[in-house]
């Protein structure tokens, strides 16, 4: 029987991928402890599982014993750390609660899953903190960069995974990769990626759609008629584009869709010019564009309307003018969907804040994605049950694990390490030489 315990534990996403993979194994598994600090996904794994993980990991002090540690901790800022210790100073930090309780209880494993950014965050120096204090406890680590859209997850979501093992060097066959990067790429290269030398099962976002749905799921006729307005009647035209005020390319504005009010052919005309123009490098470095003031507006705009449509836009709201300068001003949080995602390629990274606005056209309706939709892009099996409370759940889903990626880095533990003495793995065959994605029996 492994024992182990569900750190940070979400909904359970870390823990039901260690158990598939277990039972892959013909392992038996007991979790003796879990934790989790946000009262809905305690109430999600309670039912799932069975019990409430509610309890603040800062304060407990005496576990059951172990054998193994699950932990998707948060990744706090270690801006501080190691100012006086050279960057060996974790105190302060929730990596801290991982630290002691593995440097008191001293399992024979673990696997510890973050954001791919805790790898740069303070110019590498967080992680490289990290990676010290676990080999100082005397563990053997790998780390492996992992997109779940090489996993049978029709999801964009590259993560860290950080593994562990106590007083032997670990192995693993599995490779970091961390595949397109994005849904446009991924329909381009045709599934064809570079981390499996077997044919694999590639899922698209038509493959977790369901038939039918709900009503309230649908967009409302007004903002469907908006859309409408720029793209036409074929609503499938919308496969793949963003509602975002602050980018070009792919994208649909609010000035365009009139969301704050109708605007001239020559106004969207300006904006769109805008838009494009301020990120340039000779205005500034930064990242979504810099405000301008006329004179510089005027090296690209050369009409000579121009102080009309300032006047016309800033009355409307779509551009506000600070000290002589002006910049759009983002209606992003008025667009029902912000981003409608391309049946035929993957989508894109669900996060906590967004996931509620992820749409679809399916049958010739926009709509949203639903809460089970939302599931299934992480690989969360068909039991799975659900809180009767859609935010709570699209919430959940931005802050999961993608499950069969766990399964997938668990199992390849297990086969090439005694991490677990008595697994007798020569019966199985590897999780690379006959990859397949829960999802695929249960969607």
């Amino acid at each position: 029987m492994i024992k182990f315990i569900d750190l940070f534990a979400g909904t359970g996403g870390i823990r039901l991928g260690f158990e598939q993979a277990c039972k892959k194994f013909d392992l038996k598994t007991e979790c003796v402890f879990s934790s989790e600090i946000d009262k809905n996904a305690c109430a999600s794994y309670e039912l799932n599982f069975g019990h409430n993980p509610f309890s603040d990991i800062t304060k407990i002090e005496d576990l059951p014993t172990f054998d193994f540690m699950l932990a998707g901790f948060p990744c706090q800022s270690f801006s501080y750390a190691g100012k006086r210790k050279g960057f060996g100073e974790t105190r302060g930090t929730l990596f801290f609660e991982v630290e002691r309780l593995l440097s008191k209880y001293k399992p024979k494993g673990f696997l510890l899953e973050n954001v791919r950014g805790l790898t740069t965050h303070d110019g590498g120096k967080t992680f490289e903190t990290i990676i010290n204090s676990l080999k100082t406890l005397g563990y053997s680590i790998n780390y492996l960069l992992l997109n779940s859209s090489n996993f049978g997850v029709p999801q964009n979501r590259v993560r860290i995974y950080i593994l562990g093992t106590l007083n032997e060097t670990i192995k693993t066959k599995l490779e970091s990769d961390v595949g397109v990067s994005d849904s446009h790429k991924f329909k381009e290269q045709n599934g064809q990626f570079s981390l499996f030398s077997e044919p694999k099962t590639i899922r698209v976002v038509k493959d977790i759609l369901e038939t039918k749905f709900p009503e309230k799921y649908e967009c409302t006729e007004g903002f469907v008629s908006k859309l409408k307005n720029v793209i036409g009647k074929d609503l499938s035209k919308l496969h793949g584009y963003r509602l975002i005020d602050y980018r070009g390319g792919q994208a649909i504005h609010s000035w365009e869709l009139g969301i704050k009010g109708k605007c001239s052919n020559q106004e969207i005309k300006f904006l769109n010019l805008l838009i494009g123009n301020r990120r340039k490098k000779t205005f500034g470095i930064h990242q979504d564009g810099k405000s301008l003031t006329k004179e510089q507006i005027k090296t690209f705009y050369k009409e000579d309307d121009l102080n009309i449509i300032l006047d016309s836009l800033v009355n409307k709201g779509y551009l506000s003018c600070n000290d002589n300068k002006y910049n759009p001003v983002a209606g992003n949080m008025s667009f029902e969907v912000f981003k409608f995602l391309d049946p035929e390629s993957i989508s894109i990274t669900l996060t906590a804040s967004d996931t509620n606005r992820l749409g679809i056209v399916q049958h010739g309706k926009a709509r949203k994605l639903t809460p089970r939709e939302c599931v299934r892009l992480q690989g969360f099996p068909e039991t799975y049950k659900l809180l009767d409370n859609d935010n709570a759940v699209y919430k959940q889903m931005g802050n999961a694990v993608s499950v069969p990626v766990i399964k997938a880095v668990i199992s390849d533990l297990i086969e090439n390490n005694n991490v677990f003495s008595n697994i007798n793995v020569t019966k199985t065959n590897h999780i690379l030489t006959n990859h397949k994605s829960p999802l695929m029996d249960v969607c």
